[in-house]
């Protein structure tokens, strides 16, 4: 009999899904048969990374995000009956896949409605304190009760100091519930001969993605080295085109990420915090620089440079020469944890 297991990241940018990567290739390593769910481009890109396992659709969370960054609160407060739809329509269509395909667990990243009490359901976030400035009092409870419903909290961090989430993924009470597995990443270290001086990786939601797409396809041609420029627009067709000392690729597999990453001396992305797991796996210089107005990134940003590990700086203030910053800081480097998968999926197998 298989041992079905849904699998449902949040459709926000590209982290929630690529940070499912290594959970799915581990349930299927142990004997699991992972079931995919999300929506949008979360949804396509697993869809490319494992095209044998069945996926399913779920209902979108409508997250639109504002030209203006200041704005992003109030933009989510006018979505948020949307979001909730969408969250009461997940129970719902969850209920009827309990059944449909025997599932025997549920591993949701960061969706809210994804749970069910027929079966172990797992909620996996590095926010366990959603920062929102003078809000984030209230966001981080309304999160914390929201996750007290799943047998079980997963954090990719780890439980000491120092850390990579900070306050974000740290509460002051410990529960029983909340699991620190280590940081996850799809990507790997290699040896490989660097091929590129920088390397340019985008993702997140739009209009931002685009808009940091073009001011950097402009401002990057004064800079002296070769760059290989990966948009992060999962797209039917991989393309490439080559602009003076630019490489330009719409999206790469994880496969092709790993090898073009080991390839690059130092990085330039956003500070999301699956971005800052595969660094800190691949031990990589990086420059941030932050979504504007997303509190986390803006936080995740600020504490590794207070640690003297990434410059960063805002994005309408951004010029080529500030890359330069990036050999006074030390870099990210690995934790060196193994997460014990077979200890984990115990949960489903009660």
């Amino acid at each position: 009999m298989k041992k079905n297991i849904l699998v449902a990241p949040l459709n926000w940018g590209l982290g929630h899904a690529t940070r499912c990567i290594p959970i799915i290739k581990a349930l299927e390593s142990q004997g699991f048969t992972p079931i995919i769910a999300s929506d949008g481009v979360a949804l396509d890109i697993l869809r490319k990374e494992f095209p044998h396992l069945q996926s399913l659709e779920l209902p979108s969370y409508h997250i639109e995000y504002p030209k203006n960054g200041f704005f992003f609160k109030i933009k989510i407060f006018f979505n948020s009956p949307k979001m909730l739809e969408a969250i009461v329509s997940e129970k719902k269509v969850v209920k009827k896949w309990i059944k449909e395909y025997n599932l025997i667990g549920i591993i949701s990243d960061n969706r809210l409605g994804v749970r069910s009490k027929k079966v172990p359901c797992v909620f996996i976030t590095h926010q366990l304190n959603v920062m929102t400035g003078n809000t984030t009092w209230l966001t981080s409870k309304m999160h914390q009760y929201i996750i007290k419903k799943f047998d079980q909290c997963w954090v990719p961090d780890v439980d000491t100091v120092p850390n990579l989430t900070g306050d974000l993924g740290h509460l002051d009470k410990h529960y029983d519930a909340i699991k620190y597995i280590g940081p996850l990443s799809r990507l790997h270290k290699k040896p490989l001969e660097k091929k590129y001086d920088l390397m340019v990786i985008l993702s997140g939601p739009e209009p931002q993605r685009t808009f940091l797409e073009e001011k950097l396809a402009l401002e990057l041609l004064k800079y002296d080295g070769k760059i290989i420029f990966i948009k992060g627009k999962i797209e039917a067709e991989q393309t490439v085109v080559e602009k003076e000392n630019i490489i330009f690729y719409n999206y790469m597999n994880s496969e092709e990420l790993e090898i073009a990453f080991n390839q690059s001396d130092k990085i330039l992305c956003r500070s999301g915090y699956t971005t800052v797991m595969d660094l800190a796996q691949l031990g990589k210089k990086a420059f941030f620089i932050p979504t504007p107005g997303q509190y986390e990134q803006e936080y995740l940003a600020k504490k590794l440079k207070k640690e003297g590990l990434v410059p960063y700086c805002k994005q309408e203030k951004f010029e080529v020469n500030k890359l330069l910053e990036i050999d006074l800081y030390k870099g990210l480097t690995d934790f060196k944890t193994v997460v014990t998968w077979k200890e984990l999926f115990q949960l489903f197998l009660k």
